[in-house]
């Protein structure tokens, strides 16, 4: 885990307090990045803890939310933290999604707090699951709000992004929805190729061979030609040393 800390350029805290969980979330947002490459690049994605953060720290990669939330929950709890796996229905239009569709965390320090470090642009800072009222954010304005189910609908900008169970879970749970992400035709995983990460100043992504930069609401985009700006591209921006690059998606339109 002292690997770990270095990986994400953060010091060990003096204990699990607030403050350092607020500095351990946007370390991690800042360095380990949101993606799905191991889906097309025919790699299988084990949800073990050892598994999990021999992927993070030993290959310096990323992952999608069963992933990197999963690998913090490990760190977080080598710190003493009190952490508790909980399943999100991300919202789609009018409806939100199935049971397990999506892992985040909820860590005691020791108020308690929605800790999401794998649903690409979304609060860089822990939020409040016991408050009621809006909660400013450099990721936008956020509030949560109980349902009559007694979940928990996270809001951002006015907006449902996902609905939050409050029953605990351990990554065993998850393994269905994760191999029906990594092989159903029908997941947008299988149907996406996106590597996304925080910056000090915005967002860098690369979507197959699309990289695009965000900083300060404006969007400039850069198109790919060659495996040799692409692999630069992961490199450089993400810190991803791939030896083949991934297969795009086929289209179906």
């Amino acid at each position: 885990m002292d690997e770990y800390l270095k990986r994400i350029g953060a010091d060990r805290p003096a204990g699990p307090d607030a403050e350092s969980l607020r500095e351990l979330q946007l370390r991690h947002l800042l360095t380990v990045p949101f993606e799905n490459l191991s889906i097309h690049l025919g790699e299988p994605v084990v949800l073990d803890d050892q598994a999990l953060v021999e992927k993070i720290v030993g290959r310096r990669r990323g992952g999608f939310c069963y992933e990197v939330n999963g690998a913090f929950a490990a760190l977080l709890r080598s710190l003493g933290y009190r952490v508790t796996m909980l399943s999100a229905r991300p919202s789609s239009g009018d409806s939100v999604g199935v049971p397990f569709d999506h892992l985040a965390l909820r860590v005691d320090a020791p108020d308690p707090w929605l800790v999401d470090v794998g649903f690409g642009a979304f609060s860089h800072h822990p939020l409040r699951l016991d408050l009621r009222t809006d909660q400013p954010d450099p990721g936008g304005v956020f509030r949560v709000v109980e349902t009559a189910d007694g979940d928990l609908d996270v809001l951002k900008d006015g907006v449902l992004e996902y609905r939050l169970e409050q029953r605990p879970r351990v990554l065993a749970d998850y393994v269905p929805t994760c191999w029906w992400h990594q092989t159903s035709p029908a997941s947008h995983f299988t149907r996406s190729l996106v590597c996304s990460l925080l910056t000090e100043t915005g967002r860098v992504t690369l979507s197959d061979r699309l990289l695009v930069h965000t900083s300060g609401g404006e969007r400039r985009e850069q198109h790919l030609t060659t495996d040799a700006e692409t692999f630069a591209a992961y490199r450089d921006h993400f810190g991803i040393e791939l030896t083949r690059l991934p297969t795009a998606p086929v289209s179906k339109e």
